[in-house]
């Protein structure tokens, strides 16, 4: 059995370089509220908004995440801040 959206998003977030605790917030009140296509797009959004360094590991989850929800912009240009 494949862990729900919502599970998967908050261990994404949980991973995440995000330290802003405003957006985490943000993020996990949307997750409570059902929004996960809107909390992952969010928590997206502001890794890439703070140019915050991520993972090749990382990275490919995020990438498998938003193809899973089909929301492949909340991907789109991470890649930039990929780190070794």
């Amino acid at each position: 059995m494949s862990l729900s959206w919502r599970a998967r998003v908050a261990a994404l977030l949980a991973d995440s370089p995000l330290v802003s605790e405003a957006v985490i917030t943000d993020v996990r009140h949307l997750l409570s509220h059902g929004e996960e296509e809107l909390a992952f797009d969010t928590m997206c959004s502001w890794i890439y908004e703070d140019a915050l360094p991520v993972t090749r590991q990382f990275h490919a989850a995020l990438i498998a995440m938003a193809d899973e929800m089909n929301t492949p912009r909340s991907g789109q240009r991470l890649d930039e801040l990929l780190i070794d």
